[in-house]
Formats: structure tokens, sequence, C-alpha cells
């Protein structure tokens, strides 16, 4: 039996492992903030391209990640526990997972044109994201297996790894998006097709050092040893955590890229304008995402040890600490919003005015879903961390589509409110969820695991 830990010594434990990882993902979400910033201010016409083909990117590539994250409280608990052989077993079939994922999704992004023209999006922005994802989309394989393999460091607690690689590939994809967007050094200038390129050839660096790291540093779990062997049984399980998380991962996604569509049929300038209030709030997710891995990774080991304690205990430092950062980021947000958007565009862009007029609307929307968004990702992850994915799949099904959806169209269209409107509907969405995932983490998961830690037991 472990003694119980202060809610300081949680705080240290927290910190120690979440900075780290949240680097890893401020500096991932940095790959497409260079994207962003570098195709604004080569033209606006291609920074709305690059967010529609982005965005459709993303929600597959998040969607595919439930695996992944499923990858992290298995491992995080059979570490716990000792059970060497479960490590290697669900690792690697979260990678085949991924990669029969990835198989499936790709002829979606290689037909991306249709579905564009369909959705009512602007016929030349169509055609810039099709060209776009006819190449970034071939790095979802690697995007997914790097995401394999971040989810099984994390939970073994080696970030600092994680953290470094990811700094290497933010500066490998500034460094190629600037030889190939603008055309410098005589590289051809390829515009968003530059970008796309960049962000495929960091994706497949990124999983060869890290697969290089893996298979020299942890020899005990042979992750790729006989890597062609199935193993029905622990892809199974993995498969089953995992497919809820991905629909979760896709209903919270959607509801945003279901927002930047509505944008879409507002026009260039406001899609643009949204794609760059995205880019903002979405650096400042990655703080409370990284928070929230770390709530799978304790709340992980916690469940493994069956020590409801400090379950709970690490559980309230986790949402303070992620309430404070949403508390800081809504005065940035609400206090300097024409510098952040302004940073996105070019000072002779006739544009600029009017897209930084929209973007700060718009912030001042997303200050007010700080909390709720921090609230809900935390209870995700500490959902997550014992093993709870299915009915925190519906909560975010109902509460995403059922209510943030209708509301962003009302408020947006059918009441004329545009943008902002469009917005508060997201935080309307994520202010249900959030406190309905509380409710089940509190009430229900919380009570299934004893307040004092049991005896060390093998699982799986």
């Amino acid at each position: 039996m472990q003694p119980r830990l202060t809610y300081r010594q949680h705080a240290r434990a927290v910190l120690g492992l979440g900075l780290p990882l949240i680097g890893s993902h401020v500096a991932q979400f940095a790959i497409t903030f260079t994207d962003a910033i570098m195709l604004g201010w080569y033209s606006v016409e291609a920074l709305a391209a690059e967010v529609l083909g982005g965005t459709m990117f993303f929600v597959l590539f998040i969607m595919g990640s439930g695996f992944a994250w499923a990858v992290m409280p298995m491992v995080a608990s059979a570490q716990a526990t000792g059970a060497i052989p479960q490590v290697r077993r669900v690792t690697r079939m979260g990678l085949w997972a991924s990669i029969l994922f990835s198989l499936a999704t790709l002829p979606l992004m290689l037909g991306s044109g249709a579905l564009f023209d369909r959705m009512g999006q602007e016929p030349a922005t169509a055609a810039l994201a099709a060209d776009y994802l006819e190449i970034a989309g071939l790095g979802i394989l690697p995007a997914l297996m790097v995401m394999v393999l971040k989810s099984y460091l994390a939970a073994l607690e080696r970030t600092a790894v994680v953290l470094w690689v990811t700094l290497g590939a933010v500066a490998l994809n500034a460094a190629i998006n600037y030889l190939l967007i603008f055309g410098h050094f005589g590289f051809p200038e390829l515009g968003v097709q530059g970008a796309a390129i960049a962000s495929l050839g960091v994706n497949i660096a990124s999983f060869v050092v890290l697969g290089v790291y893996v298979h020299r540093s942890a020899p005990e779990h042979a992750i790729f040893q006989r890597f062609w062997r199935p193993d029905p049984e622990a892809l199974g399980r993995v498969f089953r955590l995992g497919w809820p998380i991905g629909l979760t991962n896709l209903a919270e996604v959607g509801l945003f890229a279901s927002a930047s569509v509505m944008m879409g049929w507002l026009g260039t300038l406001p899609l643009a304008a949204h794609g760059i209030a995205m880019q903002i709030t979405s650096v400042i997710f990655m703080i409370h995402l990284g928070l929230s891995n770390v709530a799978t990774v304790r709340a992980g080991q916690a469940h493994g040890r069956g020590d409801g304690t400090a379950l709970r205990d690490g559980a309230r430092v986790v949402l303070g600490l992620s309430a404070a950062v949403a508390l800081a980021t809504m005065a940035l947000l609400l206090l300097l919003p024409d510098l952040l958007v302004g940073l996105f565009l070019a000072p002779d862009d006739p544009d600029r005015a009017e897209v930084i007029a929209i973007g700060r609307q718009l912030l001042a929307a997303a200050a007010l879903f700080q909390l709720v968004d921090a609230a809900q990702v935390q209870a995700l992850g500490l959902l997550r961390g014992v093993q709870d994915t299915r009915v925190p799949m519906v909560i975010a099904a109902l509460s995403y589509w059922a209510v943030g959806v209708p509301v962003s169209y009302l408020l947006g269209f059918t009441f004329g409110l545009g943008g902002p409107g469009i917005w508060l509907g997201l935080a309307s969405g994520l202010a249900l969820a959030g406190v309905f995932m509380l409710v089940r983490f509190w009430r229900w998961s919380v009570r299934q695991i004893p307040s004092q830690p049991s005896s060390l037991r093998q699982q799986g």
C-alpha cells in the first residue's frame, strides 16, 4: 500500500509529467500554427484553403487517435502492476489499429474535392483545399503511428523525448514551408502544396525517430519484434476501448468542423478569421490537453492499483490547475485580440482590417467557453484513465450535435449573429458536455474504486 500523497505532492507529480506533455502538444500544434501564419502571409485564399483541408485531415486524424489514446491508460495500468507482456501487446495492436484506420480513410482525403463542392464551399477554395489534402493526406498513417508511440511513452512517463522530437518537427516544418511555400533559394513556389509536402515529410521523419528510440531504449518491451504477428485478443481490447474514444473525439472535432463549414457559408474572409481564431484557441487547448493526458496516466495508475483516494485527490489537482489556466487565457483573449489576430496577416494585406474585426468578435466568444472547455477535456482524461469510454461517447455526441451544432446554426443564421453566434453555439455544447462528464466521473467512476489502495494485482 502506498502512503497518501498531499495535494502539493500530487501537483508536483502532475507538473513533472505534464509540462513536457504540454510542451509537446503545443509544439505539435505549432506545426499547424506555422502553416497558418506562413500561408496567411502568402495569401488569404491559401489560408482559407488550408483551414478547410486541414480541418478535414484533423477530423479523421483525431478520430483515428482514439486507438492511440486507448493505449495510454492500458499501458499505465499494466506498468503499474508489472504486467510487462501487456505493455507490448496493447502498444503493438494500437499500431495495427492505426494502420487499418489510415488505410480505410485515405480515399476520403484523396477524393476530397467532390466533398468540399457538396458542402457548398467556394469553388476556388475547395480546389486549393483538395490540392492540399492530396499530398498532406498521405501523412495520416505515420501521424497516427506517432500518436501511438507518444501515448506509450507518456504512460511510461518518458515525456522528455516526446517534447524534443516534436520541437525538432516544428523546426523542420518551418524550414520546408519557407522553401516551398514562397519558393526561396531556388525552390519552386508551391503555396498551399508546399505546406502539404512539409507536413507529410515531418510526419514521416517523426515516426522514424520515435520508432528508433522506442526500439533502442525499451528492448524489454520489444514493440517491433515480430510486428507482423496478429494478436486478436489484444487488438480486440484496444478496439473496444479505442473506438468510443475515437467517436468522442470525432463528435467534438466535428462540432468545430461544422463551425468551419458554416463560417465558409459566410464567405472567405469570415472563414479566414475563423481559422485564425481557431489557431489561437487551439494553442490554449493544447495546455489543457497535456493536463488531460496526465489525468489519464495518473488515473490509469491509480485504477491499476485500486487506489480510489489517489484517484480523487489527483483529479482535484488536475481540475484546479486547468481552471487556473482557463482564467488566465480568458483575460488574454479579451485584452489582446487585435494583436493576436494580426500576427497571422501581412501588414499590407488589403483585407487585414476586416479580418481583424471579425476575429476580435470570435475571440470574445471564445473567452466565454474557456472554463467549460477545460472542464470537459479534464473529465474526459479522467474517465479514460479508469477505462470508462462508452457513456462519455454518448454524452459527447448528444452535447455537441444535439445542442452545439443546432444552437450554432440558430444563433449564426436564424437570429443573424453571424460568426459570434456560431461560436456561442460551440460554447453551449461544450458547457453541457463538461457538466455531465464531471458528474459521470464523480458519481459513478470514482465510486467503483475503494478509498484505500488494494494490493498490487496483475491486469489482463
